[in-house]
């Protein structure tokens, strides 16, 4: 079962939680068990799993890509200028996959899956890929 979302962006960098809507998908096929593929099919954006109970996280992991990636390097010589945004979606990666038992994501107490856009703001698309036992 592949699903197809859209979403538009805010920001040049957001994080956005995207959990409850990979367990609606889940619900609304009633899967008890099997796996939840969760993916990003573009070069400046990617899907993570981490803490969703402060938002302190989020702000956090933006100003501290940030200073990993900055924005502006003179020796970048990608023309549309966003080479830190393909940098910072390397590092987050493309997907994620998640188990799915008793008819619920396999989480952590404080896990949440996040979209995470890197160059916005965009139209964007992302994927589920519901696999049951």
């Amino acid at each position: 079962m592949l699903h197809s979302f859209k979403l538009q962006t805010s920001n040049r960098d957001e994080m956005i939680d995207l959990t409850s809507q990979v367990e609606t998908e889940i619900k609304k096929h009633q899967v008890k068990s099997g796996v939840v593929t969760v993916y990003c099919p573009h070069t400046t954006a990617g899907i993570t799993i981490n803490e969703n109970a402060d938002p302190d996280v989020k702000r956090d992991m933006i100003r501290r890509f940030d200073e990993v990636y900055p924005w502006i390097d003179e020796k970048d010589q990608h023309f549309e200028g966003n080479t830190a945004a393909h940098l910072k979606a390397s590092t987050v990666g493309s997907s994620q996959q998640l188990i799915i038992e008793n008819g619920n994501l396999l989480l952590g107490t404080w896990q949440g899956i996040y979209f995470c856009e890197f160059d916005g703001p965009r139209n964007r698309t992302w994927y589920i890929k519901i696999q049951a036992d």
